[in-house]
């Protein structure tokens, strides 16, 4: 293996990310989350404020037209779509991709997934949890919301947004199983559990030295 790379796609409230997060510090690898919009911007020379504004999300009325799988092309500087959304995700790609070849590494959302179909050696992991564990951990970081329905609502619409983004560039669907090499319920688990549980797969897919091993 040159190298180790796990994607996480998951459910908001789900601790996804702290779960990758957990997983990095004990491997001893980066995890990539938001950081990524900087690299993109960083690479493409477009503000990082645009890619902010497209993070894991679509308009509606796009996706209702069509979708855009990603194949990945970049749009040049030349052409006047190149700061459109589609190049943000490209870019957001690129940089995927590139973390991929030369570092161990987490990367959590952003359709890192099927960015990396084409490497057999990426472990996709999903992330998520029953509506109560959701609700609960979300009202602990979302300190703006009284209202457990208002924090239900917010809930819903950003998972529908990461899932409408998921289809429009990816053409399959967030929340299926068939995507994914391991799905972990977080609820019943538990964070440390789950990091537990990701790093057993490891072994048992890639030897029980993987661990010790990682470059």
């Amino acid at each position: 293996m040159k190298h180790l790379v796990i994607t996480i796609a998951r459910h908001f409230g789900s601790g996804g990310r702290t779960v990758g997060m957990m997983l990095a510090k004990e491997l001893g690898i980066n995890c990539y989350d938001r950081e990524i919009l900087r690299m993109a911007s960083d690479a493409s020379g477009i503000n990082e404020t645009l890619f902010e504004k497209a993070d894991e999300r679509l308009k509606s009325n796009l996706f209702r037209i069509s979708s855009k799988v990603y194949k990945g092309q970049l749009i040049t500087p030349d052409k006047g779509d190149f700061a459109s959304n589609d190049n943000l995700f490209n870019y957001q790609a690129k940089i995927i991709k590139e973390l991929a070849e030369t570092e161990s590494c987490i990367i959590v959302g952003r359709c890192a997934d099927f960015v990396l179909k084409d490497n057999p050696e990426i472990t996709r992991i999903y992330v998520y949890a029953d509506e109560q564990f959701c609700l609960d951990r979300s009202k602990e970081f979302l300190g703006m919301y009284d209202d457990d329905k208002e924090v239900l609502r917010h809930i819903e619409k950003t998972d529908k947004f990461r899932g409408d983004y998921y289809k429009y560039y990816t053409g399959k669907n967030w929340d299926d199983a068939r995507n994914y090499d391991l799905c972990l319920n977080s609820g019943v688990l538990g964070f440390e559990k789950t990091v537990e549980e990701i790093k057993a797969y490891l072994k048992v897919r890639f030897g029980e030295d993987v661990l010790d091993n990682i470059k």
